[in-house]
Protein backbone atom coordinates (compact mmCIF):
# COMPACT_ATOMS: atom_id res chain seq x y z
CA UNK A 1 0.00 0.00 0.00
CA UNK A 2 1.02 3.21 -0.74
CA UNK A 3 1.94 5.60 1.64
CA UNK A 4 1.13 9.22 1.92
CA UNK A 5 3.89 11.83 2.07
CA UNK A 6 4.96 12.20 5.65
CA UNK A 7 4.41 15.56 7.30
CA UNK A 8 5.11 16.03 11.24
CA UNK A 9 1.10 16.62 11.39
CA UNK A 10 0.97 13.77 14.85
CA UNK A 11 1.07 16.87 17.75
CA UNK A 12 -2.17 17.65 18.48
CA UNK A 13 -1.03 20.10 20.90
CA UNK A 14 -2.68 23.62 20.31
CA UNK A 15 0.98 24.78 19.56
CA UNK A 16 1.17 21.58 17.26
CA UNK A 17 -2.19 22.55 15.58
CA UNK A 18 -1.41 26.46 15.29
CA UNK A 19 2.10 25.37 13.29
CA UNK A 20 -0.24 23.14 10.62
CA UNK A 21 -2.21 25.81 9.83
CA UNK A 22 0.15 28.07 9.91
CA UNK A 23 2.18 25.88 7.93
CA UNK A 24 -0.16 25.39 5.04
CA UNK A 25 -1.37 28.96 4.68
CA UNK A 26 2.51 30.15 4.28
CA UNK A 27 3.11 26.78 1.79
CA UNK A 28 -0.34 27.90 -0.62
CA UNK A 29 0.82 31.39 -0.34
CA UNK A 30 -2.37 32.49 1.70
CA UNK A 31 0.12 33.92 3.66
CA UNK A 32 2.49 35.52 0.71
CA UNK A 33 6.47 34.75 0.58
CA UNK A 34 8.13 38.21 2.21
CA UNK A 35 4.52 39.12 5.07
CA UNK A 36 5.67 40.02 8.11
CA UNK A 37 3.88 38.01 10.55
CA UNK A 38 1.75 39.89 13.00
CA UNK A 39 1.58 38.11 15.58
CA UNK A 40 -2.06 39.94 17.76
CA UNK A 41 -3.84 39.40 14.15
CA UNK A 42 -2.88 36.06 13.69
CA UNK A 43 -3.93 35.30 17.04
CA UNK A 44 -7.21 36.18 16.62
CA UNK A 45 -7.09 34.40 12.85
CA UNK A 46 -6.48 31.05 14.39
CA UNK A 47 -7.92 31.77 17.62
CA UNK A 48 -5.14 31.19 19.87
CA UNK A 49 -3.12 32.68 22.25
CA UNK A 50 0.56 34.36 22.06
CA UNK A 51 2.28 31.67 23.98
CA UNK A 52 1.24 28.90 21.26
CA UNK A 53 1.80 31.28 18.27
CA UNK A 54 5.21 32.00 19.33
CA UNK A 55 6.01 28.35 19.59
CA UNK A 56 4.55 27.83 16.24
CA UNK A 57 6.05 30.79 14.51
CA UNK A 58 9.64 29.17 16.13
CA UNK A 59 8.82 25.43 14.60
CA UNK A 60 8.55 27.40 11.58
CA UNK A 61 11.48 29.00 11.36
CA UNK A 62 13.46 25.38 12.42
CA UNK A 63 11.47 24.30 8.49
CA UNK A 64 13.25 27.33 7.25
CA UNK A 65 9.70 28.79 5.93
CA UNK A 66 10.11 31.49 8.35
CA UNK A 67 13.54 33.82 9.40
CA UNK A 68 13.85 36.24 11.56
CA UNK A 69 14.61 39.75 10.92
CA UNK A 70 16.80 42.32 12.91
CA UNK A 71 14.42 44.94 14.16
CA UNK A 72 11.69 43.52 12.20
CA UNK A 73 10.49 40.39 13.62
CA UNK A 74 9.16 37.33 11.71
CA UNK A 75 9.10 36.75 8.13
CA UNK A 76 7.62 34.69 5.67
CA UNK A 77 11.12 33.34 3.95
CA UNK A 78 11.10 34.48 -0.07
CA UNK A 79 12.37 31.66 -2.21
CA UNK A 80 15.62 33.50 -3.89
CA UNK A 81 17.31 31.80 -7.39
CA UNK A 82 20.46 30.75 -5.16
CA UNK A 83 18.29 29.38 -2.14
CA UNK A 84 16.04 27.28 -5.07
CA UNK A 85 19.57 26.35 -6.03
CA UNK A 86 21.03 25.28 -2.80
CA UNK A 87 18.15 23.22 -2.11
CA UNK A 88 18.20 21.16 -5.18
CA UNK A 89 21.89 21.20 -4.86
CA UNK A 90 21.35 19.22 -1.40
CA UNK A 91 18.24 17.07 -3.04
CA UNK A 92 20.58 15.53 -5.38
CA UNK A 93 23.20 14.41 -3.23
CA UNK A 94 20.68 13.12 -0.47
CA UNK A 95 18.12 11.41 -3.03
CA UNK A 96 20.78 10.28 -4.83
CA UNK A 97 21.77 8.19 -1.92
CA UNK A 98 18.16 7.50 -1.14
CA UNK A 99 17.37 5.75 -4.25
CA UNK A 100 20.97 3.26 -4.18
CA UNK A 101 19.20 1.99 -0.67
CA UNK A 102 16.43 1.50 -1.98
CA UNK A 103 17.21 -0.26 -4.74
CA UNK A 104 19.13 -2.29 -1.99
CA UNK A 105 16.18 -2.68 1.14
CA UNK A 106 12.76 -1.77 -1.08
CA UNK A 107 10.97 -5.18 -0.87
CA UNK A 108 8.97 -6.38 -3.70
CA UNK A 109 5.70 -4.90 -2.48
CA UNK A 110 6.94 -1.67 -2.36
CA UNK A 111 8.62 -1.77 -5.77
CA UNK A 112 4.96 -3.31 -7.25
CA UNK A 113 3.19 -0.13 -5.49
CA UNK A 114 5.52 2.42 -6.85
CA UNK A 115 4.90 1.28 -10.56
CA UNK A 116 1.23 1.46 -9.68
CA UNK A 117 1.67 5.42 -8.51
CA UNK A 118 3.61 5.75 -12.01
CA UNK A 119 0.98 4.29 -13.87
CA UNK A 120 -1.49 7.14 -12.09
CA UNK A 121 0.65 9.79 -13.04
CA UNK A 122 0.85 8.05 -16.53
CA UNK A 123 -2.39 8.27 -16.56
CA UNK A 124 -3.34 11.74 -15.28
CA UNK A 125 -0.55 13.37 -17.86
CA UNK A 126 -2.69 11.37 -20.68
CA UNK A 127 -6.22 12.76 -19.37
CA UNK A 128 -4.73 16.39 -18.55
CA UNK A 129 -3.07 17.72 -21.84
CA UNK A 130 0.09 16.91 -20.87
CA UNK A 131 0.11 18.71 -17.23
CA UNK A 132 1.93 16.61 -14.20
CA UNK A 133 0.35 15.88 -11.13
CA UNK A 134 0.25 18.48 -8.46
CA UNK A 135 3.43 18.92 -6.41
CA UNK A 136 2.25 16.73 -3.69
CA UNK A 137 1.98 13.90 -6.10
CA UNK A 138 5.29 14.62 -7.65
CA UNK A 139 6.90 14.49 -4.37
CA UNK A 140 5.10 11.30 -2.88
CA UNK A 141 6.78 9.07 -6.15
CA UNK A 142 9.92 10.13 -4.42
CA UNK A 143 8.85 9.94 -1.24
CA UNK A 144 8.24 6.43 -1.64
CA UNK A 145 11.63 5.94 -2.89
CA UNK A 146 13.13 8.01 0.41
CA UNK A 147 10.91 5.57 2.61
CA UNK A 148 12.30 2.49 0.96
CA UNK A 149 16.17 3.46 1.52
CA UNK A 150 15.36 2.23 5.33
CA UNK A 151 17.74 5.01 6.28
CA UNK A 152 15.72 7.07 8.85
CA UNK A 153 18.35 10.17 9.03
CA UNK A 154 17.42 10.87 5.29
CA UNK A 155 13.90 10.17 5.77
CA UNK A 156 13.88 13.42 8.38
CA UNK A 157 16.44 15.48 6.62
CA UNK A 158 13.92 14.93 3.38
CA UNK A 159 10.74 14.46 4.66
CA UNK A 160 10.49 17.18 7.50
CA UNK A 161 12.76 19.70 6.96
CA UNK A 162 13.12 19.95 3.25
CA UNK A 163 9.49 18.63 2.03
CA UNK A 164 8.04 21.85 3.17
CA UNK A 165 9.84 24.16 1.25
CA UNK A 166 9.65 21.98 -1.91
CA UNK A 167 5.99 22.15 -1.29
CA UNK A 168 6.48 26.04 -1.32
CA UNK A 169 8.45 26.34 -4.03
CA UNK A 170 6.06 24.14 -6.08
CA UNK A 171 2.66 25.90 -5.13
CA UNK A 172 4.85 29.39 -6.35
CA UNK A 173 5.91 28.11 -9.40
CA UNK A 174 2.60 26.03 -10.35
CA UNK A 175 1.08 28.08 -13.30
CA UNK A 176 4.37 26.72 -14.80
CA UNK A 177 4.18 23.70 -16.83
CA UNK A 178 6.52 21.18 -15.95
CA UNK A 179 8.72 19.01 -18.01
CA UNK A 180 5.87 16.20 -17.28
CA UNK A 181 6.99 13.55 -20.47
CA UNK A 182 10.82 13.92 -19.73
CA UNK A 183 9.99 13.45 -15.64
CA UNK A 184 7.83 10.83 -16.45
CA UNK A 185 10.64 8.89 -19.05
CA UNK A 186 13.19 9.59 -15.79
CA UNK A 187 10.74 8.23 -13.01
CA UNK A 188 10.74 4.96 -14.84
CA UNK A 189 14.00 4.82 -15.77
CA UNK A 190 14.58 5.11 -11.99
CA UNK A 191 12.03 2.71 -10.89
CA UNK A 192 13.61 0.11 -13.73
CA UNK A 193 16.99 0.65 -12.25
CA UNK A 194 15.56 -0.16 -8.38
CA UNK A 195 13.59 -3.41 -9.92
CA UNK A 196 17.02 -4.49 -11.09
CA UNK A 197 18.47 -3.42 -7.77
CA UNK A 198 21.04 -1.73 -9.26
CA UNK A 199 22.08 0.43 -6.99
CA UNK A 200 24.89 2.77 -8.42
CA UNK A 201 22.64 3.00 -11.64
CA UNK A 202 20.00 3.72 -9.62
CA UNK A 203 21.63 6.85 -7.46
CA UNK A 204 22.56 7.84 -11.22
CA UNK A 205 19.60 8.53 -12.87
CA UNK A 206 18.17 10.08 -9.72
CA UNK A 207 21.42 12.49 -9.63
CA UNK A 208 20.90 13.11 -13.32
CA UNK A 209 16.92 13.71 -12.65
CA UNK A 210 17.37 16.42 -10.21
CA UNK A 211 20.06 18.06 -11.82
CA UNK A 212 17.85 18.74 -14.85
CA UNK A 213 14.91 19.84 -12.96
CA UNK A 214 17.69 22.04 -11.03
CA UNK A 215 18.80 23.48 -14.84
CA UNK A 216 15.01 24.28 -16.02
CA UNK A 217 14.35 25.90 -13.14
CA UNK A 218 17.38 27.92 -13.57
CA UNK A 219 15.91 28.41 -17.13
CA UNK A 220 12.69 29.78 -15.62
CA UNK A 221 13.68 31.73 -12.65
CA UNK A 222 16.25 33.55 -14.86
CA UNK A 223 13.90 34.28 -18.19
CA UNK A 224 10.85 35.72 -15.68
CA UNK A 225 13.53 37.75 -13.49
CA UNK A 226 14.83 39.55 -17.14
CA UNK A 227 11.18 40.11 -17.95
CA UNK A 228 10.37 41.71 -15.15
CA UNK A 229 13.17 44.14 -15.69
CA UNK A 230 12.13 44.89 -19.20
Amino acid sequence: MLTQAHTPDTDSTLSGTTTIALREAIITGVIPAGEKLNEPRLAEQFEVSRGPLREAIRRLVAMGLVRHVPHQGARVVTLELDSIMELYEVREALEGKAAALAAENMSDDDIASLRELLEIHRNHIESNSGEYMNADGDFDFHYQIIRGSGNQLLINQLCDELYHLIRMFRYQTSRVKTRSNRALKEHAQLLDAIEQRDAPLAEMVMRHHIARAKRSIHQFMTTTEENHEH
